[in-house]
Parts: C-alpha cells; structure tokens; sequence
C-alpha cells in the first residue's frame, strides 16, 4: 500500500539547547522534503550528537533508529580506499605502482597506478550498468571496460567519476589479502569502528535495515525501492551503516581515533593534482572528496543507493565531525539545507558540496556541439530549438546548457528556469578544439562521429 509520510515524533523532553534546534530542525526538514526517514550524528570535537527522525521502510512500519544501516552507495567508497591504504602500510603493495602488477585483468592499461584507481585520475569509463554487471565476474567486467580503446583521458591528467576504479580496488584488496572484499572490510575497518556489518544483496540480523524510497511529489506518498547493485559493484557501493557508523568512520580519517594510522589517513587527505575542481568537490584525494571553505580543507564523500542519499564532513583542523543518511531522493536536499542551518548553529562553515563560482554572463559555444562516449554512456551536445546548446545522455530528452568563458556550464531545467552545475569542457591543448566534457564528474571523450 502507498505509505503517506506522517508528522514527525517529538523531541526528547530534556535535550540540550542545540541537541533541541537539531531536533526540530531535522523533523520539520523530513516533512518539507517528504523523506520518511533520516538520521543526523555530529560530532563537536568533544561530543557526539545523534538524531533520528521517521521511518526506516513504510513497507512495514518500522521506525528509523539510531541504530538503523542505511544504504550508504559510494560512502562506500572510501572504506574500500582506507582498506587499500593500510595494506600499502603495511608494505603489501605501493600506491604508485600499476595495479595491473596485482590485476592481470588491467594488463592493456599498464600505465595506471593504484593511487588513480582511488583518486579516479586513471581516465577508465564508468563502466556498464548494474544490471549487465550482474551477469558477469570482476575480472571479465575489468577486462572489458578497462582499455587502452577506452579510456578517457591520460593516466593521471584529468578525473572522471569511475565505479570501475572501486570493483578494482576491491579486486586488489582480495587478491592481496586472500579474503572476500566483504570479510576484509569486516574484519580490518567495520568491527575495529564498533560496526555491525551490513551489506546489500547479503541479510544481516543483527540490526534494522532502512529501506530505501521513491516518493510521489505531487501526493507525498512513498515506495520503498529495489536495491540492484549488482554482487561485483559490492566494493563501490554495497555497505548500509547509520549516521554514527559514518561520524566513527570519519573520526579515524582526520585522527580523532586510532583505527587509522596517521600516515594513512593523512594520505587520504592528501589532494591530486590532477583531481580539480568539479561539480562533486573542490578536489581529490585517493578515496576522499575535499572541500575547500575558509581557508580550511575538508574531507568526506557522498553517497546515493536506490533512493537514498548519505553524506560525510570531516575537518581535521576543529575536529568537528558531520554524518547524515536519509531514505529517499528528496534527502539530497534535505541535506543541502541541513548544512546551512547547521553553519549557523555551529558557527562553521559547513560544505555541503563543491564551492559555487562566479563564472560570469553566459557566452556562445557552438564549437561544443557534438558526440562524447564514456564507455557504453552516449553524451549528444547538439543545437536546440533556440539555437542554444543542449545536452542528451543515451537518447533522453534534451536538458538546455548554459555555457561560461570558462568552458564550465550549468543545466538549465527547462520547467522553472533554474541553473545546476553540470560540468566543464575541456580543449586539447596542442590543438585548442573541444575534445572532453565532464558532465556531474564523468568525463566523456569526444568520437569521430561528433
């Protein structure tokens, strides 16, 4: 039966003033955003702060508990990333190697290290969906998408968003070690954190599991979602944990714990250079998104399942600590405006993304217009009804681009007029014609058909 999302509880009847603001203000911002449920955990430096609001499934009923594992998608990521870090400490492999040294399967890619697997500077595809994924092996699905014919970009010279660089990681992590991805995160990071393990496509008993939703905006009404990520994505996107797993997680990455040696979360933190500014961050390093604000950097990543949408912020300098996870789409920006409030509260200025730039009026681009592959992903930039660029991914309706000297651009919803970041092209620089754009930190190159 459709699920109506209802009025969130009460809070606590003694909590303290902020703990009290955080309440009301994470019950009122469920109901605006229509997500059924949510978890927030912020850890001051010296305290943890943790709250929770709604549902966890409208299926059954169940509530959303501190304790709840929420699928957490690519917040996976970085858990993958710490894994292979703290095997090069321990002196198993080297970051600066070719991971086709441990990966046969990469063996037409000799050029890309292990540090641009995690810091997705290796120029590989995305890589195919996850319901093709799941009929195939890691090793044949590496073999297949991991070539020479397609890859973006020179190893190390640019960035695109890349599951295929964390289904090698996790490969590596397996064949270094000779335990399943699954039983190397459990044993090396989740237990030492004080996390109970939950994996999606694996049944957990030991804690409540939220599902995820997609909500009816124009009726409120929720669904809870299939989760489809296919068994060999697991090391990209498989984990489910709550709020306070990830503010435990994000402790040990600016040294607030010892479950990470220094050197290896201080290496995580560590920006690459060919990681630029983007829509996603500010910057990269090997497993972590950074964010530039006040003269400060800090780290976390963000991650989104079927119908979920989790997010971590960390900053090493104040030792403040933010985690959110929330049950449906609307929770993206739920969290958006939750970073807002919590800046004011806090008195820091909390990144909920990339840094919004000044990019000028928008200017002509006709030189744009053309065809862009990122692996099996179709990129059409071509004139639209006003002359205007527009952009068309695999055949769907044309989305307007406006476009800035820079070369960056937004989407343009065509509905209310509003401007999101959509990415930047990129000029060859020997011959100054176009060759790359990057849309939502996916480069796509361009092909002879464009």
């Amino acid at each position: 039966m459709p699920y109506t999302i209802p009025a969130a509880p009460a809070a606590p009847r003694t909590p303290s003033p902020l703990r009290r603001e955080l309440q009301g203000r994470l019950d009122a911002l469920a109901r605006t955003h229509r997500v059924p449920g949510a978890q927030l955990a912020l850890y001051t430096g010296t305290d943890v702060i943790a709250l929770h609001t709604g549902t966890a499934d409208v299926t059954t009923g169940s509530p959303m508990t501190g304790n709840t594992a929420v699928p957490l998608g690519s917040l996976t990521k970085p858990y993958t990333a710490a894994l292979v870090l703290l095997l090069a400490d321990d002196g198993d492999l080297d970051l600066d190697e070719p991971a086709a040294h441990h990966l046969p399967e990469l063996r037409s890619i000799p050029e890309v290290t292990i540090r641009h697997l995690l810091s997705h500077t290796g120029g590989l595809p995305t890589g195919p969906d996850s319901d093709t994924a799941a009929a195939t092996t890691a090793a044949r699905y590496l073999a297949a998408v991991c070539t020479a014919r397609d890859a973006l970009f020179a190893p190390g010279t640019g960035f695109s968003y890349s599951n295929a660089g964390y289904v090698a990681a996790g490969r590596l992590v397996e064949t270094v070690t000779g335990m399943a991805w699954h039983d190397a995160v459990r044993a090396l990071l989740l237990e030492p954190l004080g996390t109970a393990p939950a994996f999606i496509g694996r049944a957990t008993s030991t804690r409540p599991v939220a599902a995820g939703h997609a909500v009816n905006t124009a009726t409120g009404r929720a669904r809870a979602a299939r989760q489809n990520l296919a068994p060999l994505e697991a090391p990209a996107g498989a984990l489910l944990g709550s709020a306070l797993d990830l503010a435990a997680f994000g402790q040990a990455l600016i040294g607030s714990s010892d479950l990470l040696p220094p050197a290896v979360a201080k290496e995580m933190r560590r920006a690459e250079p060919a990681a630029g500014p983007g829509t996603l961050a500010d910057g990269w390093g090997p497993g972590l998104a950074l964010y530039q604000r006040d003269g400060r950097v800090w780290c976390g990543h963000d991650g989104n399942a079927q119908g979920t949408s989790c997010h971590l912020r960390a900053d090493p300098e104040s030792g403040i600590v933010i985690a959110f996870t929330g049950n449906a789409g609307g929770a993206t920006a739920l969290w958006h405006d939750l970073a807002a409030e919590l800046s004011v509260l806090t008195g820091e200025r909390i990144p909920a993304g990339a840094r919004a730039a000044d990019r000028g009026r928008p200017v002509a681009l006709p030189e744009c217009a053309g065809v862009y592959r990122n692996g099996g992903t179709t990129y059409r930039v071509a004139p639209g009804p006003d002359g205007s660029p527009a952009l068309s991914v695999d055949g769907d309706p044309p989305i307007p681009l406006v476009c800035y000297a820079d070369l960056s651009c937004d989407l343009l919803d065509p509905a209310t007029g509003r401007r999101e970041p959509g990415g930047r092209f990129h000029r060859d620089p020997v011959t100054g014609v176009i060759e790359r754009v990057q849309i939502s930190g996916r480069t796509a190159r361009r092909t002879a058909d464009g």
